[in-house]
């Protein structure tokens, strides 16, 4: 059974990504935090939380998924898109969107948030 086998796991650590858990968790927590200090203010804090992007950055990711599990770059691919709602990668225009959104005059009443970008994953 690799890493891969339980998505949660690899999120969670599953001996791969401990730091990277909990530095999201941190900026979620100071998002908050700054949208508390700053709301009378009119400024607005929110984090964009996407999903596995097609990026250099899946890239890496996955060369490194292959290389700890030992399981090819197309199987680890798959099985990352596998884990997604809708079976695929968030496209980096997605991610713009709503980051594009959220610098809008209608979102103006929306702070304090983690804006999920992610194909309905809810990890």
């Amino acid at each position: 059974m690799t890493s891969l086998d339980n998505k949660h796991a690899l999120v969670t650590g599953g001996g791969i990504g401990a730091a990277y858990v909990a530095a999201k968790h941190g900026v979620i927590g100071l998002t908050r935090a700054l949208a508390v200090e700053t709301a009378k203010a009119g400024i607005t804090v929110n984090a964009v939380c996407p999903g596995f992007t097609e990026t250099s950055l899946l890239d890496r990711a996955v060369d490194r998924i292959a290389a700890t599990t030992k399981i090819s770059e197309a199987e680890a691919r798959d099985k990352l898109a596998a884990g997604n709602p809708q079976g695929r990668f968030m496209q980096p225009q997605e991610v713009a969107d709503a980051v594009l959104w959220l610098c809008a005059e209608g979102s103006a009443g929306i702070t304090g948030q983690g804006i999920s970008v992610s194909g309905g994953e809810t990890w």
